[in-house]
């Protein structure tokens, strides 16, 4: 990615909104300090190609607000969604040369970037940083793995129900609200993208979106503003019965 395909931005640390759960949540003043010698912003706008699958990587990345896509394309030229980055996920992965994604903003996107060998040199020398980048990874494969199961199992109406629900709680989590009661959140994705993402067809997606509103599950305001009035209801409706899921 070069440095002059996107607007350069600056921002102080203090001010990050995801700074409680970034790679950086559990570091000290002296490491923050370290950080900031080897980061630099870059702002990407909606529809945007941040990395191409195979290119060279010299940055890892935390996503600090928008949403992008992760997808692979087969050599016939067949493309799958395979992820999404919400804000304070991280891009990239230390000792790995090369993308193995494309990533894509779906938003306008702002990313805190860290040049990727000194980053790697900062990870064995602070732990810090390791501890806290092996527990997102960790959390990563238990979203991957229930997300497994939402695509295998779930009926249609389940997989828009948690969909929802995912990016309705992490929204409350970014923000530090309690994911409780009545939430309301800005879809980041189109209907195309969200049956992409879910292995639906664009009609079944709109007709079971239109059923949750019906049935009061969900309200809309305009085209992507989404009113959950209960999440408990919404979880339900999304086969969720534990208090954790996918983030």
């Amino acid at each position: 990615m070069a440095h002059d395909d996107a607007h350069t931005v600056t921002m102080a640390c203090g001010d990050c909104p995801i700074r409680h759960r970034a790679v950086c949540a559990r570091c000290e003043a002296d490491e923050l300090e370290a950080l900031e010698q080897i980061k630099y912003y870059r702002r990407f706008e909606a529809g945007q190609t941040l990395i191409w699958a195979g290119d060279q990587m010299d940055f890892v990345a935390s996503v600090i607000t928008g949403i992008a896509t992760l997808t692979q394309t087969l050599e016939d030229g067949r493309t799958q969604m395979v992820g999404l980055l919400l804000p304070s996920d991280f891009v990239g992965r230390p000792g790995r040369g090369r993308a193995a994604y494309n990533v894509t903003a779906t938003t306008d996107i702002l990313m805190c970037c860290f040049r990727r060998r000194p980053f790697e040199e900062m990870m064995e020398r602070t732990p810090h940083i390791a501890q806290r980048l092996l527990q997102m990874t960790l959390d990563e494969l238990d979203a991957a793995r229930e997300w497994m199961l939402i695509l295998g199992r779930k009926t249609a109406r389940e997989k828009i129900a948690s969909l929802l629900s995912i990016i309705a709680r992490r929204d409350a989590s970014v923000k530090m609200r309690a994911a409780k009661g009545t939430m309301s959140f800005d879809l980041p994705l189109t209907r195309e993208a969200m049956a992409d993402y879910l292995g639906l067809t664009l009609e079944t997606v709109s007709r079971q979106i239109s059923a949750l509103k019906r049935d009061g599950v969900i309200e809309l305001e305009g085209k992507r503003h989404v009113i959950i009035p209960d999440i408990d209801q919404l979880l339900i409706e999304a086969g969720d019965d534990s208090d954790g899921g996918l983030y």
